[in-house]
């Protein structure tokens, strides 16, 4: 990353390497809270002067380390101050809705030396979409700039009459303060003499203003404590294959850092810069890949979506009664309804994974009376997806977007080229997506176990029959006989979209393809055409429509990989699995911090290393997550509380001997587990299993004796 991300809750702060927000930069850097820019300039100077950026590091993900020196400084012939003679250590973290950062100088000069440090500061409260050169719109105006001996606020009044305003403070005598946003500290230092300042930035929207913030020191104690808690509520796992290791560390890390609490539960937002709100489908998929590693997400996710289900026609948010939201926002222009994000609805697929994900959580958990809380949510979403998803009664989910400043394509992948037939014509709306109509069967066939268990048996009865009549439908009107693969999608005309790519592999996981096709499916999904050597390709190399660069047509998104690979995994094709884990792996190793990103580039791994796409988000939710997907479908480990049972039966990636799974949260209890490869055969050492579920195995299942 050629930038500094950090955040916590529903504040981050977006920088360049060397820490500072410098004006007009492409990405636009800085501190933003509720879609608002709260600091749109944060830049630090020795005499006046940038420093030299020495290192840069936010691989804690709780705390960026930033280490700057001083350039060599003469003025009018006389020394001022000799190169890298000031060490300056620049930390930074959030808590609470603070930006604290400290700043260490130390002395390597050999005699007292006497310099400056300054931090230029100002605020231009723009909201994202506008910082983002989306949209341009009626806003508010400055109200004010209070300067004081140990602080400068920034006031502001928005159209939408809510008034905003940046604190930022300090914990030392500044020298100067200057009314446009410049404070000043002075420093004399003799060798190795070390001082420190404290600067602490906090918005504020409303009339309350929180004047009694924590210091430093206590805050970042109890950010660490909160990691540490996250990380003792969590699944461990442990492997003896070095890079899968800080794959799945980094991955659950990067999790953490995503979360954030709206008022119903934590859940993870989509990703990093610019996507730090709810989003349907990326909140649902990414807590969908924690299942085995933290459930109570799962949770927290369902309930802040039902809180926001569609209830009323609203052509301008694409909503209807019981769908499930695309994405809100809460800046001035959102506030003021000059964009329909609030939230705004234009999803086809949102709405039947927020049903997949509650069928899955409770599988992993028996927690059925959660089911009876969702019911409300249940069925506004079966009834959204009979009869406002399927506008024209053929038993297949479209979308079509209404809204003037919507979005036209409204499954995953969401770019305008991305749904394009053979010709190399773009499909017309209303579109039916290949993999949508496998999420619709999924979901009404777990709902449907769902009921069995809660004597609802009509109801389940009902809804796999509409399962069954879709499942003989789809594969009627979905396959290509000609290529031996399912279209992407039917167009307006109920017409084939004939390229190849990679949305029917995410049907693997509704298990609705018969054997002959699945086949098929898995073989051509793994084939060089498909598989790049690092993952599986969003569309086909030789597909009019290829292009390895691109957002959607070429390029390789781990989250797309991750449902293909437990699909796989459900399907017992562990080869194929096991390639394809491999490829993300190998990925893995040439991307910063062992962090796979949003996306990149589809070009083949004998080109050399992957070639990473320009505008990717990192940290990325569903890419944190793909990870812990491999981790479950590795195992081919499927609970299910229906039936009182786990499934699992491991097959292990090459390199890889040994992997030890602690506190497991199934059912009621807890499963802990290490798999080793011996000699021809693969065994299952049970630690501990207290869920009171069988586990059913095709491999040796042995107690673990330590």
């Amino acid at each position: 990353m050629d930038y500094r991300v950090i955040k916590e809750n529903d504040l981050f702060l977006l920088t360049d390497q060397a820490g500072n927000i410098t004006e007009n930069h492409q990405y636009g850097l800085g501190l933003y809270m509720k879609d608002t820019r709260f600091l749109s300039k944060f830049h630090l100077k020795i005499n006046g002067t940038d420093p030299v950026l020495l290192s840069s590091s936010a691989d804690e993900n709780l705390l960026a380390t930033i280490l700057l020196t001083n350039p060599h400084m003469e003025k009018e012939g006389e020394l001022s101050l000799w190169r890298e003679s000031v060490e300056i250590k620049r930390k930074r973290f959030i808590y609470e809705g603070v930006f604290y950062e400290k700043i260490k100088l130390k002395s390597y000069f050999p005699k007292k030396i006497a310099f400056t440090l300054s931090i230029q500061a100002d605020v231009d409260f723009n909201d994202m979409f506008i910082v983002r050169g989306f949209q341009t719109g009626n806003v508010g105006k400055r109200t004010g700039q209070i300067k004081g001996e140990s602080s400068l606020i920034y006031t502001y009044e928005g159209s939408d009459d809510i008034k905003r305003s940046t604190w930022i403070s300090w914990d030392k005598k500044a020298s100067h303060v200057y009314e446009q946003g410049e404070v000043m500290f002075s420093f004399e230092l003799n060798h190795q003499e070390e001082e420190e300042i404290t600067l602490m930035v906090q918005p504020q929207m409303g009339e309350d203003i929180n004047e009694n913030i924590l210091s430093a020191g206590e805050a970042f104690s109890l950010l660490t404590q909160s990691y540490k808690k996250w990380e003792k509520s969590s699944t461990k796992v442990t492997t003896d294959h070095p890079t899968m290791q800080r794959l799945i560390t980094r991955g659950l890390n990067d999790l953490r850092v995503l979360l954030t609490d709206v008022g119903f539960g934590a859940f993870p937002v989509a990703g990093l810069p610019w996507f730090g709100v709810p989003f349907g489908r990326d909140s649902l998929i990414a807590a969908l890949q924690m299942l085995a590693f933290n459930p109570e997400v799962a949770k927290g996710t369902l309930r802040t979506m039902a809180a926001y289900q569609g209830t009323a026609n609203d052509p301008w948010r694409d909503e209807q009664p019981g769908k499930i939201m695309h994405e809100i926002r809460y800046g001035e222009l959102a506030n003021t309804n000059q964009i329909p994000f609030t939230p705004y609805y234009g999803t086809v697929d949102a709405t039947p994974l927020f049903l997949i994900l509650l069928t899955e959580y409770v599988k992993w958990t028996g927690d059925f009376e959660f089911v009876k809380e969702m019911q409300m949510t249940v069925d506004g979403a079966l009834t959204w997806i009979n009869e406002y998803g399927d506008r024209d009664g053929d038993l297949f989910l479209e979308y079509h977007q209404e809204s003037s400043k919507g979005i036209a394509n409204q499954g995953w992948k969401d770019s305008g080229d991305s749904v394009v037939h053979r010709s190399g014509e773009y499909a017309k709306t209303p579109i039916a997506l290949v993999e949508v109509q496998g999420y619709v069967y999924q979901a009404k066939m777990g709902i449907a176990s769902l009921y069995d268990q809660l004597n609802k048996t009509n109801e389940a009865n009902s809804l796999r029959e509409e399962a069954e009549l879709l499942r003989k439908k789809f594969n009627e009107a979905f396959w290509m006989e000609d290529v031996s693969f399912y279209a992407i999608a039917l167009d307006e005309h109920k017409h084939q979209v004939g390229t190849i790519t990679s949305n029917p592999g995410h049907v693997l996981l509704a298990e609705m393809m018969d054997e002959e096709k699945l086949n098929k499916v898995a073989e051509r999904l793994v084939s060089e055409s498909m598989f790049s050597g690092y993952g599986i390709r969003t569309m086909a190399e030789g597909e009019a429509g290829y292009n390895p660069m691109s957002y959607h047509d070429g390029s390789i998104w781990p989250h797309d990989n991750s449902l293909i690979v437990l699909g796989l995994s459900k399907a017992n094709k562990q080869t194929e699995v096991n390639k394809v884990i491999k490829g993300l792996v190998d990925a893995a190793e040439h991307f910063e911090y062992d962090r796979l990103p949003e996306l990149f580039c589809g070009y083949s791994s004998n080109l050399g290393k992957p070639v990473k796409y320009p505008v990717a988000c990192s940290p990325q939710a569903w890419a944190a997550g793909t990870p812990l997907a491999f981790v479950q479908a590795m195992l081919r480990l499927f609970p299910d509380s229906t039936a009182g049972t786990i499934q699992i039966n491991p097959l292990l990636i090459d390199d890889m001997n040994e992997i030890s799974v602690e506190n497991l949260v199934i059912g009621s209890g807890k499963l802990s587990l290490t798999v080793k490869k011996e000699e021809s055969e693969t065994i299952i050492y049970v630690k501990e299993n207290t869920t009171k579920y069988e586990l059913l195995s095709q491999c040796k299942v042995r107690n673990y004796v330590g």
